[in-house]
C-alpha cells in the first residue's frame, strides 16, 4: 500500500510564507523538508523547532487533536519521554486550507531505521505508557480504528488477509480470531497514543552505549480506548529481550497482551 498522493503541495516557500504571514519571528529561520509522509510534512526551522502540515485533510483534524489535547498529555509524560507538543499553531492562510503547527525539533532517529531495539527502549517506553494510559475526559478524541474493541475490525483485516499476499496468512487469521475472541477491555477508556510505529519513536545511544527512547512523535492517532493498540509496540519495534522487558514492567492481564499482539 503506497502512500497516498498529497492533496496540496507543501514546500518551503509556502511555509516561509505561513511563517512571514503569522509567526514573523520565524521568518528568517533556515528552512528544509526532511519528512513527508502519510498525512503530514514535517519542515525542520532552524536547529531547534520544525513546522508540521497536513497534506491531506484527512490529516487535518488529527493536527486539530494533536493542538487541543497533546499540551497537557506532554505535561503529563514530559519527565520521562518527550513528545511533539505544539509550541505555536497556524490557521488556513495563503490558499493553504488546514491548520498547522510549530513544534519542537527532538533529538534521536526512528527506530524503524535501526530495529529491533532492546532492553533500554522498552524501559523508556514502560515509563512512558505508564504516564500515558491514564483515564481520559469524556470529550477525547474519538478514532474509529484505534483502540476500539478487534472484532469491530474483523471484516476489515480478514479481508486484507485474503486479498493481498501476506507472508504466513494462514497464521496470521488464527492469531488474529483469538485475539479479537479475547475478552475487551474491561476499564475506563485511557489516553493511547494510537499508533506507536518504530518509526514514531526516536532512539538515540545513551553514553553508556545502549539505545534509549528520548522522544515520542506524531500524535495524529491519539484517542481513548484499549490500551492494548500501543502495548502492539512489543512485537513492532522490540526484540526478544525488549520485548521480554517491556512484559515485565507494563501492568497489563493476558488478555490485553493477547488483544495487543492480534
Amino acid at each position: 500500500m503506497g502512500t497516498p498522493a498529497a492533496e496540496f503541495p507543501v514546500d518551503v516557500d509556502l511555509v516561509a510564507a505561513l511563517l512571514r504571514d503569522q509567526h514573523p519571528d520565524l521568518a528568517d529561520l533556515e528552512l528544509r523538508v526532511v519528512a513527508a509522509g502519510w498525512d503530514n510534512v514535517v519542515v525542520r526551522a532552524g536547529d531547534d523547532l520544525a513546522v508540521r502540515l497536513p497534506r491531506r485533510s484527512a490529516a487535518a483534524v488529527l493536527v486539530e487533536h494533536e493542538q487541543r489535547w497533546l499540551p497537557g498529555i506532554a505535561a503529563r509524560v514530559a519527565d520521562v519521554v518527550p513528545v511533539s507538543a505544539p509550541v505555536r499553531t497556524g490557521r488556513p492562510a495563503l490558499g493553504y486550507p488546514w491548520a498547522w503547527s510549530v513544534v519542537r525539533w527532538l533529538p534521536g532517529r526512528p527506530a524503524g531505521e535501526q530495529h529491533p531495539q532492546g532492553a533500554g527502549v522498552a524501559t523508556d517506553l514502560a515509563a512512558f505508557v505508564a504516564r500515558l494510559h491514564v483515564p481520559a475526559p469524556v470529550d477525547a478524541p474519538v478514532n474509529p480504528v484505534r483502540a476500539v474493541p478487534l472484532a469491530t475490525r474483523s471484516d476489515a483485516v480478514l479481508t486484507r488477509l485474503a486479498a493481498t499476499d501476506v507472508p504466513r496468512a494462514v497464521e496470521l487469521v488464527a492469531l488474529w480470531r483469538t485475539a479479537a475472541d479475547a475478552p475487551t477491555h474491561a476499564g475506563p477508556p485511557v489516553w493511547v497514543h494510537g499508533d506507536l510505529h518504530p518509526f514514531n519513536l526516536l532512539v538515540q545511544a545513551s553514553p553508556t552505549g545502549d539505545r534509549r527512547l528520548p522522544a515520542v512523535i506524531d500524535f495524529g492517532d491519539v484517542t481513548a480506548g484499549d490500551p492494548a493498540v500501543d502495548l502492539a509496540t512489543r512485537w513492532l519495534t522490540l526484540d526478544h529481550e525488549g520485548r521480554r522487558t517491556l512484559a515485565g514492567l507494563v501492568t497489563a492481564d493476558d488478555a490485553t497482551w493477547l488483544r495487543a499482539r492480534g
